[in-house]
């Protein structure tokens, strides 16, 4: 007899994260979500202007702070689990901190991007079917270097090398905990809620239960 081995019938290719389009609902979510976390980027911001006061005496020291503005990337991430989630989220919540007005201004979209694209690289690297914690905080840490790279770059090119280099050390520090470790036990209660049950990220938390 001869054997089927069309693509349709391997199995797990149908399972595959690369053969499942986005859906409605996860554009929904997506977009939701990063709204959310949008308008804690602007308090995040608009926090900044007070605290970088603690940073005078020693500049680098800033990016300890920065990994509030990496968890866009990360949660959406870790919810929608399809290609594209990371830097979509990221840059969309932005964007939303953008409009409403930070001492940023629209670089922010450049910024999101770059950082989207951080935590995106990490989960492309696991195929996007890994989302346990060491990935997520993996996640959080390359989208803190992404952004001490980027924002050494376009903001403080006058800056000694070893102070470039440990404000971005603090910058991955700060995404690995704030972005990572905080998204991934963000992501865990929202599943256990329910409101994540037509998501993959929903029934797996049904499944540990």
């Amino acid at each position: 007899m001869q054997q089927n081995n069309s693509p349709a019938q391997r199995p797990g290719r149908q399972d595959s994260p690369w053969r499942r389009p986005w859906r409605v609902v996860d554009i929904v979510v997506a977009s939701v979500l990063a709204v959310a976390v949008g308008v804690i980027f602007w308090v995040w911001s608009l926090a900044y202007s007070g605290v970088e006061v603690m940073f005078l005496a020693f500049p680098p020291l800033g990016g300890l702070y920065t990994g509030g503005w990496l968890i866009a990337g990360v949660l959406g991430a870790l919810i929608i689990r399809k290609p594209g989630a990371a830097i979509y989220c990221e840059v969309l919540a932005s964007a939303v901190s953008g409009v409403l007005g930070t001492q940023f201004g629209l670089s922010v979209l450049l910024s999101g991007f770059v950082q989207g694209l951080g935590a995106e690289l990490v989960f492309l690297a696991f195929l996007y079917v890994r989302y346990t914690l060491p990935v997520a905080v993996l996640a959080g840490l390359v989208s803190g270097v992404f952004l001490g790279v980027s924002e050494n770059i376009l903001y403080r090119p006058e800056w000694a090398l070893q102070w470039q280099a440990l404000y971005t050390l603090f910058a991955a520090v700060s995404g690995a905990v704030l972005a990572g470790v905080l998204s991934w036990l963000a992501a865990r209660a929202l599943a256990r809620t329910g409101v994540l049950a037509s998501f993959a990220s929903g029934r797996a938390a049904d499944a540990r239960s």
